[in-house]
């Protein structure tokens, strides 16, 4: 066993799989605007952003939580007028009615969202103006990461160019250095209580699950489940607990409910999807604490490694990918082993790769629920020996050349599938 990753392992879980309040990216535009205007000695009377293409995708059309309206403009001018700037992804949390009011006022004249030609993926840059000063951040690479700030024409932050490191000074990309397996090892392997911190990442996502099925978000996708069991048009049973319970938090999340996600690889969907399925499963079994966190440490950390092998934001759904990670949680829960994990990772590869990023939105629970049907559908395939083989697409022998062969389908050919997609979004 490569215990040497082990501390790498954490670290990385820690920096990644985080609560976040309402989709990551307007929160990163709101997060900008609020630092900005930490800056200034008045209150700020206006707002101009420039956000990457990919970013402006996934802000148009999802919910901003306590506001009731959608997009990147009240994300920027709420975060301005009230953000809680040292509050990371939670930026909104304590907005109020009069805060949001406040804020749509200033919509009508004075907060503008373009797009900006950038090389960066995730990319936003903030003016905050209180008419007499300005002050502007950029946010690149990541949805908190702040590189430069500039009040007034002149920087008071520039980032550090040093390459960023983590525990025992191992590259900040550790899974250079390891594979699936040593993923799997380590989940059941690690001392307990060293990832027992995991466990969060249910609290959050079972409560916004628990909103979701109790209130009138989105589509209702875990809702109508729920509604057809009741008047017997569909059973229950674990994969109906899956679907129903996993799409209700991505409901409530991207219709702005006001209790945050433990996101995954910046995504709130992409924790949604890697909590819910294994949690359903593990509850399902009877699993005691031990055994949920490690199944719940699997799932989070495999689909951090798969996600690593991509661009932060593509063309392909992120709520696929966490769905990966979950089926290791669910396979193993479920009696399987590392075998069974990568029959089903693979089967899902051969499955589900393709499904389109096209920008957040309430329908993107039912890419969730899509995702955490098809892992079910996987892991038993797995567990009665079956799966997609290496001779078959893209699906490779080995479960991490897979991997690796889906995520050069998402860097390479859907990054042309990412601009038609943003064209049509905008001229429709």
């Amino acid at each position: 066993m490569k215990k040497h990753l082990w501390n790498g392992f954490i670290e990385t879980v820690k920096k990644e799989v985080v609560p976040a309040l309402g989709c990551t990216e307007p929160v990163s535009v709101a997060l900008a605007a609020a630092i900005a205007a930490r800056h200034l000695k008045g209150k700020p009377t206006q707002v101009e952003a420039y956000v990457s293409p990919n970013l402006m995708k996934n802000g148009m059309g999802v919910g901003v939580p306590g506001t009731g309206m959608v997009g990147l403009p009240i994300a920027a001018a709420v975060g301005a007028l009230a953000g809680e700037p040292d509050a990371g992804l939670e930026v909104l949390k304590n907005i109020t009615k009069g805060d949001v009011e406040a804020a749509k006022l200033m919509l009508e004249q004075h907060v503008s969202v373009g797009v900006a030609q950038v090389s960066n993926i995730l990319f936003a840059k903030v003016t905050v103006s209180d008419g007499t000063d300005q002050a502007t951040v950029i946010i690149a690479d990541g949805h908190t990461n702040v590189v430069s700030i500039d009040v007034n024409g002149d920087a008071v932050f520039i980032i550090d160019p040093q390459p960023a490191t983590t525990a025992d000074n191992q590259p900040e990309n550790i899974f250079a250095l390891a594979n699936a397996h040593d993923i799997y090892e380590f989940a059941l392997n690690v001392p307990v209580e060293d990832i027992q911190f995991i466990t969060e990442s249910l609290e959050l996502n079972d409560a916004l699950s628990k909103e979701g099925l109790t209130g009138n978000y989105g589509l209702q996708i875990g809702a109508t489940f729920q509604r057809n069991v009741d008047r017997g048009l569909l059973s229950g049973g674990l994969l109906t607990n899956v679907l129903c319970r996993t799409s209700a938090a991505s409901d409530a999340r991207m219709d702005g409910a006001m209790k945050p996600a433990m996101s995954n690889s910046g995504s709130g969907n992409q924790g949604i999807a890697a909590t819910m399925p294994v949690a359903v499963v593990a509850e399902h079994v009877n699993a005691d604490q031990e055994t949920m966190a490690r199944a719940l440490m699997m799932s989070h950390l495999m689909a951090i490694y798969i996600k690593s092998y991509q661009n932060k934001l593509s063309a392909l759904c992120g709520a696929t990918t966490a769905s990966m990670g979950a089926v290791a949680g669910m396979t193993w829960l479920l009696g399987g082993g590392f075998e069974q994990i990568s029959a089903a990772i693979n089967s899902m590869i051969g499955d589900i790769t393709g499904i389109i990023c096209d920008g957040a939105k309430t329908s993107c629970a039912m890419k969730v629920s899509s995702s955490a049907s098809a892992a079910v559908k996987a892991a038993l395939m797995a567990l009665d020996g079956i799966r997609v083989t290496g001779n078959e697409g893209i699906v490779a022998d080995d479960v991490d050349a897979s991997i690796r062969n889906m995520s050069a389908l998402a860097n390479g050919a859907m990054t042309q599938t990412d601009v038609q997609i943003l064209d049509i979004m905008v001229h429709k």
